[in-house]
């Protein structure tokens, strides 16, 4: 594929101000949209750090910061049309989001990329398939990065929102269990995977399951990200009882097996 038909200009003040305007037509005053457009900031910047740990070029780099802003944009529809953010019990947001900007056609409000249909796809493949469990095996290797890039940078920021509100609170509900993982979850402990999400789980078994999202991290400065942030060692060190504790230190202990690996 000729590398001059994937040259696009972002524009990243036009970006921005899109999505300010998109954000301000739902209730900021509602915590979950205010994290919603908290987290979509924080995805973007991290999308911006990994990219340029990988030494791509300026495009490349915007490129990648163009999809964490975008990845999230079902999550408001998602909100104001079912009342929560759970995919299960709603619809796939990522689904929606690239519904939204790529048959919609709000994506004209952030970039114009009539002129770059390879650009266009790869960019809409990856916001469809960040929030999937593994990625289709078809993918060019190009779109596998860049779906790489977002994945990695929204699970780096996920786990500082499941230790803020209202995730805290569920935190200390879980800290107050002795009802350990079942071994079916643990299993996906032991082989580095993730749960899948159609597991139906106990809270406590909800939080091994976020956890293991630090198995599919793909990039070095990912880990270096979230080792900075601590927030999955907050996760990790919540003070739990009995049997759920020891669950929890062999996830802690499988994880630096992982990393160091």
């Amino acid at each position: 594929m000729n590398r001059q038909s994937f040259e696009i200009q972002i524009d990243r003040k036009k970006a921005d101000r899109a999505f300010a305007e998109y954000a301000a037509g739902y209730d900021a005053e509602n915590i979950k949209i205010r994290l919603k457009i908290d987290h979509t900031y924080r995805v973007a910047s991290f999308t911006e750090r990994i990219a340029e740990s990988l030494s791509l070029d300026r495009t490349d780099v915007d490129f990648a910061w163009l999809s964490g802003m975008l990845h999230d944009i079902g999550r408001f529809e998602q909100l104001k049309r079912y009342g929560t953010f759970l995919d299960r019990m709603s619809v796939d947001h990522a689904e929606l989001g690239a519904d939204i900007l790529f048959e919609d056609g709000l994506i004209s409000a952030f970039t114009e990329m009539d002129h770059a249909p390879e650009r266009r796809m790869m960019l809409e493949r990856a916001i469809r398939l960040h929030n999937k469990l593994t990625l289709p095996e078809d993918l060019d290797d190009q779109t596998r990065m860049f779906s790489n890039i977002l994945r990695d940078a929204d699970k780096c920021d996920i786990f500082r929102v499941l230790t803020e509100p209202p995730f805290d609170e569920r935190n200390r509900k879980i800290m107050q269990t002795k009802e350990p993982a079942r071994d079916s979850v643990m299993q996906y402990v032991r082989k580095h995977q993730c749960v899948p999400r159609n597991t139906e789980y106990t809270a406590f078994e909800g939080l091994i399951s976020q956890c293991c999202m630090a198995f599919e991290l793909v990039y070095p400065e990912s880990r270096r990200i979230v080792r900075e942030q601590g927030y999955l060692d907050s996760l990790m060190n919540l003070e739990l009882q009995e049997e759920p504790g020891r669950q929890m230190a062999e996830l802690k202990k499988e994880l630096d097996k992982f990393n160091d690996g």
